[in-house]
């Protein structure tokens, strides 16, 4: 079953590699691995992966924080996942102030702030699933998709996966949720509903298993797994 994978990578950082010595992950080796765990037929024919690029201004190492991200990146490039940029967002606003958990929110108390948001990614993400998916008819069966998984826990995929399931109904959907083992976290239930699977954590054994290789030969300089990670 030829699978597509589309990948949040904002998600997929803070909810599975931020914090851990895993950071060099090799996604494609990982994402066919689960793949395979849920159907043994699936085979891995691309990976899309949406980010947006760090701003080392506010990134805590500064450039070496971008560095690494266009290292990263390389190195999945390489390994032929297709990339997508979206942008990030820096405006200033007002948000209500923090006192302590037992204290409420107050509009009558707030903070002027700055706001940091990634913009288009889950856009872009939902409009190249259903895009694939339109394209398959047209295509010779040995070369159509059969089956697309979604490695996000964004919740605002979820009218994406609906109008996928209500549309075609016999392609399989799949959810990866970027929740690594040892942490708890609620599962987004409105994801549910409209795949065929969903896998709620990623072990990191699985994480330690799957990781690039120090160097990774490019077209152009090698990728050197950064220092610091």
């Amino acid at each position: 079953m030829r699978t597509a994978c589309f990948v949040d990578g904002y998600n997929v950082f803070y909810g599975l590699l931020a914090g851990t010595p895993y950071k060099w992950l090799d996604l494609p080796a990982l994402l066919a691995h689960i793949i395979r765990i849920e159907h043994c037929d699936s085979t891995l024919a691309a990976v899309s992966f949406f980010t947006s690029g760090v701003k080392p201004s506010l990134a805590s190492r500064g450039i070496a924080s971008k560095e690494a991200q266009d290292t990263y990146i390389r190195a999945l490039i390489s390994r032929g996942v297709d990339v997508y940029y979206g942008r990030h967002q820096l405006e200033s606003g007002k948000a209500p102030r923090f006192v302590d958990k037992a204290t409420a929110a107050s509009r009558d108390d707030q903070v002027e702030i700055w706001k940091l948001e990634e913009k288009e990614t889950d856009v872009h993400i939902a409009i190249s699933m259903y895009r694939l998916a339109a394209r398959q008819a047209a295509l010779p069966l040995e070369l159509r998709v059969e089956q697309l998984v979604l490695v996000s826990a964004d919740t605002d995929m979820t009218p994406a996966l609906r109008a996928l399931r209500e549309d075609f109904p016999g392609l399989q959907l799949g959810v990866i949720l970027p929740h690594r083992e040892g942490i708890q976290r609620t599962a987004p239930g409105s994801l549910k509903p409209y795949v065929n699977w969903m896998r709620q954590v990623v072990t990191n054994a699985e994480l330690a298993r799957y990781q690039f290789p120090a160097r990774i030969p490019t077209r152009k300089k090698p990728a050197d797994k950064p220092a610091y990670w």
